[in-house]
């Protein structure tokens, strides 16, 4: 028995990190999995002034580093593997790895989702260098300049109006013909004197030498381009990416209860259709996607997970 853990943590996102300090405090044997850096996504966040307590400057490296060291602290075990196969409906479930295999008594499933890309060269490279996928974590680095909004859907628009409180002008570059969002919001989009919509274009180059400072796109019906530079006093631009996000849910699929978007289904203690199997953070089907509710996922999930063994 001692090869079995009491838990497995797959993803080291904020709600993993946090299920990892409390399933180890809690001295249950705790292993987390990640394939890519021990952080996640928030490793991509400049700066985190929305988190209790995050101040001086704290970025979403310098936070996933303190988390890191308190599931360490309490002897949660890290592993850098990529997950393959699962076998959840047995009482020891299986997860088979590229580099190993290991057994578990509960698994809580911190994967994540990832926002879609708009598929143009540079994208990564302008990460946190102008461009971005969270108005929420970035919109206030971007006081009093101009930022572009690509996506034309609910999500975008809603975004484009949040970061209307903080830059001088919001452009929405959409690849439709109108706003796919409820008329209450597109509505409260046109009453705001500095959003401007553009419709029926796509972001065809992405220009700049160490930031982003230009954007250029191609009308759909046209195909004629167009230019958009940032202004001499301002040297960078701001690009925020809303054209959807992707479930990171697919090892699951046929196995766990899926809404219509990809997302596992979980009650309000963070199970799954499967006893003692959790569901966590983004990869969860839920209203907001934060470091704040991704980590109270992880405690709840925790807690849940020490009960069933016991």
């Amino acid at each position: 028995m001692n090869n079995i853990y009491d838990v497995i943590i797959i993803g080291s996102g904020p709600g993993g990190l946090s299920a990892g300090i409390y399933s180890a405090r809690s001295k249950l044997k705790t292993l987390i999995i990640e394939k890519n850096l021990f952080g996640g996504q928030i490793l991509n966040t400049g700066v985190i002034e929305n988190y209790p307590g995050s101040i001086e400057d704290e970025t979403g490296a310098s936070l996933a580093k303190r988390m890191i060291k308190q599931c360490e602290k309490f002897g949660a075990e890290f592993i850098k593997d990529k997950v393959l196969d699962i076998e959840l409906n047995k009482e020891i479930k299986t997860i088979k790895c590229k580099n190993n295999t290991y057994k578990t008594k509960s698994v809580i499933i911190a994967t994540g989702c990832k926002h879609k890309n708009l598929n143009v060269d540079r994208e990564d490279e302008f990460l946190g260098r102008g461009l971005s996928y969270c108005a929420i974590c970035d919109g206030h680095l971007f006081e009093d300049l101009h930022v572009y909004v690509a996506g034309g859907g609910e999500s975008a628009v809603k975004e484009s109006l949040y970061l209307s409180k903080f830059a001088k002008k919001v452009t929405i570059l959409s690849k439709y013909d109108e706003l796919k969002c409820s008329g209450y919001i597109e509505e409260k989009c046109r009453e705001k004197y500095n959003i401007e919509i553009i419709n029926n274009v796509k972001i065809i180059e992405l220009l700049g030498r160490d930031v982003l400072n230009g954007i250029k796109v191609k009308n759909l019906k046209t195909n004629e381009e167009s230019l958009f530079i940032a202004d001499e006093d301002d040297e960078i631009i701001g690009l925020f990416v809303f054209v959807g996000l992707k479930s990171q849910t697919d090892l699951f699929k046929g196995l766990l209860n899926l809404d219509e978007k990809g997302y596992i289904k979980t009650d309000e203690n963070m199970k799954t259709n499967i006893a003692g199997v959790y569901a966590i953070g983004d990869c969860r089907s839920k209203d907001l996607r934060q470091v704040i509710t991704a980590c109270n996922d992880g405690a709840i999930a925790a807690i849940n997970v020490e009960k069933y063994i016991n």
